[in-house]
């Protein structure tokens, strides 16, 4: 438990701290946006990778068992995390859905937590799952204080990369992430 809390720390403060707009400034002020972004990353991705071992963990020490979902549960979460990857694969890029959905980064995350939610019922899944969503809508509140961006025009040569960077995302998240990291086996092999 204490390990995926603490990952949870780690990558949720990483990006608390993104929402405090004036030291995240001075903080850039001072090392360069490059370095920052670089650290930010790496940190963030730490975050994730001791959250899913200790998640692992906890659940391999017998998490308690809340609430046992129905087995079509796991195949809607399939779904909703393949359309979670390519909403966070479609963020950066000038692709039609982060223009249609503002930050779509934020709602592949909402999605991938709700998936999760809905598939799990033992009280690490429900602490790590609920956690990450909670972060997720204060994130998207936050914005409302943020300054507005304009994006470029949607393209669809964007759309497309998107989509196979997304598919390649939930790809490695399937076949690697999750039974190397989390040893739970999602997809069949």
């Amino acid at each position: 438990m204490r390990l995926m809390l603490l990952g949870l720390l780690v990558f949720l403060g990483t990006h608390l701290f993104t929402t405090m707009r004036v030291a995240r400034a001075g903080v850039i002020a001072k090392m360069g946006e490059a370095p920052y972004k670089i650290l930010y990353s790496l940190i963030s991705i730490a975050g994730v990778i001791v959250a899913g071992y200790g998640f692992a963990a906890w659940r391999a020490e017998g998490s308690p068992q809340l609430w046992f979902p129905p087995v079509w549960t796991k195949h809607l979460a399939i779904l909703l995390v393949l359309f979670a990857c390519i909403c966070i694969t479609s963020a950066y890029p000038p692709t039609h859905l982060r223009v249609w959905l503002k930050h779509p980064m934020l709602v592949g995350v909402k999605t991938w937590a709700v998936a999760h939610l809905i598939a799990n019922g033992d009280l690490a899944g429900i602490i790590l799952f609920t956690s990450v969503l909670a972060w997720a809508v204060f994130s998207r509140i936050s914005m409302k204080w943020r300054p507005t961006f304009s994006y470029p025009e949607p393209r669809l040569r964007a759309d497309i990369i998107a989509t196979v960077m997304g598919l390649i995302l939930f790809w490695f998240l399937a076949y690697v992430f999750h039974p190397r990291v989390v040893g739970l086996s999602v997809l069949p092999s």
